[in-house]
């Protein structure tokens, strides 16, 4: 079941069915992004909004996993997708294909996700877009 859930996170959710989210996570959902948290679905589908603005064609793809312990569940991902602009400082032109890795690890409660920690490879991302 989790291994579903999480597919459909990925797959479905992270690739622009936004409104999924009230279906794929609790209602006092957290999320963990480094040096930002989101509450609740709403929170997760404004976070999704915004990192997804500066890219059309997004495409995403699982790597590894999902991996199922208990309650948790891990995976790695490769998010791909044309800079359009607007990342103040970036010099990439639009366009530019870029790509770049990372990992997840939520928790899941009741048949949906409560707690999500994510890193991804913001080094990768600076350097293609220029503002590393």
């Amino acid at each position: 079941m989790l291994v579903n859930l999480y597919r459909r996170w990925l797959l479905e959710l992270w690739t622009g069915d936004f409104d999924l989210a009230y279906e794929l996570v609790t209602p006092d959902f957290t999320g963990h992004w480094p040096g930002m948290d989101v509450s609740g679905p709403g929170g997760l589908v404004e976070a999704l909004r915004q990192g997804h603005a500066p890219f059309s064609g997004v495409e995403i793809t699982l790597d590894v996993g999902p991996i199922v312990d208990g309650d948790l569940v891990s995976a790695r991902w490769t998010f791909a997708g044309d800079y359009r602009g607007g990342i103040p400082g970036a010099t990439a032109p639009e366009g530019t294909r870029i790509a770049f890795s990372g990992h997840d690890i939520l928790r899941a409660r009741d048949g949906r996700f409560a707690e999500y920690w994510v890193i991804s490879d913001a080094q990768t991302l600076g350097e293609q877009l220029g503002t590393a």
